[in-house]
Formats: structure tokens, sequence, C-alpha cells
């Protein structure tokens, strides 16, 4: 049973272990609400996994730590089941979906921690660790349905409350739930009156249906940029305490979680994984009533691979209208280049890569197509660059 003796024992065996992250104020990301960001991000491991994962394996018998433990994981929780076996001198094994970030799969290996990948997602990695831990007799680290696991993020719930203590909301992202179980537990034990809201991908909204529809559902397959949430089927013990202390669940989508870690980037200077973004997500985009309101969005993970940030960046750059690829049909004749250029540099953008194609069979002989990415100030932009060049006679086929 969790109960708060147990998250507050839990921050006492994890203080010389996890930091206590900064709680950030972020004016620039909504002038109409004060959004603050727990700094989850910043902590050792890169996520706030290591606290729910040290928790259990400070529990371990001497014989089980004999034995060793075994874990699977996205990624995250790895790094924190890895962390905690290297401090406790404790083997440890870990099966990660082939599809993690390699960021995330060498931190896990440079902690020491054997590694094993499993073909799928994080479902398909649980069923193999379940079976290798028939074999070894390993101890199984759940990465979020046990009882210690939640007890060790709900200390985050208590941070929060120290660090703000009048605080009307926070925001929290979803998989197997642990994270919100632990958290919302804190919270609403200690201050009922605070509201707490989880958020889930729109392409893995397990714990989002369970809720909604009254009980627990697996998905067929999950999609998403945000591979720390990725999960088919949430915990039973998380899922309990979803239903009780959780004031709703929201999605968010891949676009969206993209202009958050944009968001975080640019305004606030800090990186975040799209499973870290998601709260800021919900919180940009009204997914949850936010105006005038104290808000903390948890910032949970910043493991993200560089080559996925680069094309997480791109999309964020278009949905937010920084980015704009125009597609023009104009006769081929010397200076119409010269003159589409004019009009978009009147108007501030910047040209910065060009395609003439004239192959296409649709168009006539004497015609191409004029293909220009810019860059924009934003979407308002991008339509007085498209009413101009229409005004100069031209054909805009498509902007994207």
């Amino acid at each position: 049973m969790l109960t708060l003796d147990k998250i507050y024992h839990a921050a006492y065996v994890l203080k010389n272990v996890a930091r206590k992250t900064d709680l950030i104020y972020a004016q620039k990301l909504r002038p109409d609400a004060r959004i603050y960001l727990k700094t989850e991000n910043l902590q050792v491991t890169g996520s706030f996994k290591v606290r729910g994962a040290y928790c259990k394996m400070a529990e371990l018998s001497e014989e089980e730590k004999q034995k060793g433990v075994i874990a699977c994981s996205a990624g995250n929780h790895a790094q924190g089941v890895a962390l905690a076996a290297q401090k406790g001198n404790i083997p440890a094994m870990i099966c990660i979906p082939e599809g993690a970030p390699i960021s995330k799969v060498e931190a896990t290996k440079k902690y020491g921690a054997q590694v094993v990948l499993v073909k799928g997602a994080y479902d398909d990695a649980y069923q193999k660790a379940l079976e290798l831990q028939k074999e070894t007799g390993r101890t199984f680290i759940h990465p979020f349905d046990d009882d210690e696991v939640i007890a060790g993020q709900g200390t985050i719930g208590l941070e929060i409350l120290d660090q703000l203590p009048d605080v009307d909301a926070v925001i929290v992202p979803v998989g197997g739930g642990g994270l919100i179980a632990g958290v919302a537990y804190a919270i609403k034990s200690l201050n009922p009156h605070c509201k707490v809201y989880g958020v889930q991908s729109a392409g893995a909204p397990s714990m989002f249906n369970a809720v909604k529809h009254g009980h627990m559902e697996e998905l067929k397959s999950v999609a998403t940029i945000a591979d720390g949430i990725a999960v088919k089927k949430p915990g039973d013990i998380t899922y309990e305490l979803c239903k009780k202390y959780v004031d709703d669940i929201v999605t968010v989508t891949d676009d969206e979680v993209s202009s958050a870690i944009l968001a975080l980037i640019e305004e606030q200077k800090l990186i975040a994984e799209g499973a870290g973004a998601v709260a800021v997500a919900a919180a940009l985009f009204n997914k949850v009533d936010v105006v005038g309101k104290r808000v903390v969005c948890l910032v949970s993970g910043g493991n993200i691979d560089v080559n996925i940030l680069s094309r997480v960046i791109t999309r964020g750059l278009l949905k937010a209208g920084r980015t704009a690829n125009f597609t023009i049909a104009l006769t081929d004749k010397p200076g119409e280049l010269q003159r589409v250029s004019t009009i978009v540099a009147d108007l501030g953008a910047n040209v910065v890569a060009v395609h003439h194609d004239r192959a296409d069979e649709n168009m006539a002989v004497n015609a191409c197509f004029l293909k220009l990415t810019m860059e924009t100030r934003d979407h308002e932009q991008v339509e007085e660059i498209r009413k101009a060049l229409v005004e100069a006679g031209y054909e805009v086929t498509e902007i994207h």
C-alpha cells in the first residue's frame, strides 16, 4: 500500500542520491499564467526515474542483491536502475526496445548494466524481461507498477509543495502512470485543492482511454516521438491511483510536443525529450485551464537523441510558422527568381533554399515550379508573403 509515510521515507533514502531539482518560473511561455517548470530533466541520469528505481532497490535483501536485478525500459528507467545497481554493487540486466534512442542505451551501458535489446515497443521488452527473470531468479524492478517505485516518484510532489506552497495545478506526463500516481497521491494528501492533470501522447493514450472508459485497455500499437511514455497498457496499481487522485488526463499531438521542445530551448534554455515536454505542450495549447493560475509543468526528462532533436526542431519550426516551404508556378524566364526574391525580402523573410522543377509533365513547356524554403517570423508573415505573391500575379500551389 502506498502511504504518505512511504513517500517521506523515500525522500530520506534519496537525499544523498537524487537532486532536489529547481522549480523555475517560466514567464515567457504563457504571459497570461504563472508557469513554473519542475526540472527533472536536470536530475542525475537526466530523468526522474532514478528516484523510484533507487527506492525500490534500497529495500532489497542481501540475498536479492547478490542474485541481481532485471528491468525493462524505454531508456530512462534503465539508467535509474543501472545507477542504483552501480552504487549498490548489484548486477543489473535491462531489456530495452531496439528503437530506443542510442544515447539512452549507451548511457545505460556506461553505468555498468548488461543491456538486452528487444524488437518492438516497451511492452515487448517487458515480456522479455519477465522471461529472463524466471530463468535467472533476479528481482524484477518494475518501471511504474510498484508501490516503492511510486513512492520514489512521489517525492517530486513533496518538493513541489515545498517550493511553491500555493500552487494551483500540477501537469504531469503519463506513460505507465508511476510518476503521476506518486505525485498526485503526495499532492492530494497534503493539498487537496491543488489540481493534478496528466498528459499522454495522442499516439499512445493508454491511461487516457482507461480512465475515460472506466476499465483497463491495451493498445494494439503506439506511435509517438515521446518514446518515454509510449506504453500500450498502464499499471494496475497506477490505474487505481489515477482514478482516485488525478483530476483529468488529456492528450497532445507530436506537433504540439515538438513546439513545446522548441519553446523550452528558445525561451528557457532547457533541453527536454518528447515525454519530458508533454506537460508544457498541454499548457501551451490550452489542453488544461491555466489562465491566471500558478501551474507547475513537470519536465520529466531530457535524454533526447541529438538526431531526433534536429528533426523535432524542424517540425516545431514548421508548426510555429517559423519555417515555410512555398511551391510557386511561374514562367521560366530571366528575372522571375529575382522578382520573387525581392517580394520575400521586402516582407522580412529569409530564403534558405531554392529549387527549380522543370520536369513536371502537368505544366507548360515554358513553365516551372519554384520551390522556396524560408525562415519566417510566424504564420501571419507566411500569409502576408502568400498574398503579396498572388497580387504580383504568381500562382502559389502549395505551402507547408
